[in-house]
């Protein structure tokens, strides 16, 4: 129904072909019934707010060309966010958000960010990316890890023979 009758309290009524819905007694839309899957939904361009009309140009096919040109690892990010939403539509946000990321710090090190999410979790977010480039958890780290046996409760094999010689 028109975005003009959020939060207001509205009469539908349903046929076998059609719903209606009225306000004050008056018929403000009207919908051929879908048939199919449970929870399917259709919208109308002239229903949507202004600012939500632009989402009606995005596709998954356009954010997964936006993510080939930063790298594989946004790629799977970006097909990561699609999946876990039961309506694609929904994750379309998310994925612009992300590859603005690119703009914000650099094609690299949300690329890098987005490999590094993956070894967090197997779905990362745009949450999650954003708090890695936020942190700068992307960017290698140039301090030389520690030699294993610095730790001085750490036995070699010498320690173990004593007992046996």
């Amino acid at each position: 129904m028109p975005f003009e009758y959020i939060r207001r309290e509205v009469q539908v009524r349903l046929t076998r072909n059609v719903v209606e819905v009225f306000h004050d007694g008056s018929r403000i839309c009207s919908h051929i019934r879908l048939r199919g899957q449970r929870g399917q939904y259709s919208t109308m361009e002239a229903h949507m707010p202004p600012n939500h009309q632009q989402y009606i140009q995005w596709n998954s096919g356009r954010f997964r060309e936006m993510a080939v040109k930063i790298g594989v690892n946004t790629v799977a990010v970006v097909e990561s966010i699609l999946a876990s939403y039961r309506v694609e539509q929904q994750g379309y946000k998310a994925c612009m958000s992300l590859l603005k990321l690119s703009e914000q710090y650099s094609p690299e090190r949300l690329e890098a960010a987005c490999a590094k999410a993956f070894f967090y979790t197997p779905r990362p977010s745009y949450k999650s990316i954003q708090t890695i480039l936020k942190t700068g958890q992307d960017k290698p780290s140039d301090e030389p890890s520690p030699p294993s046996d610095t730790h001085g409760f750490t036995r070699g094999a010498d320690y173990y023979k004593r007992g046996r010689e």
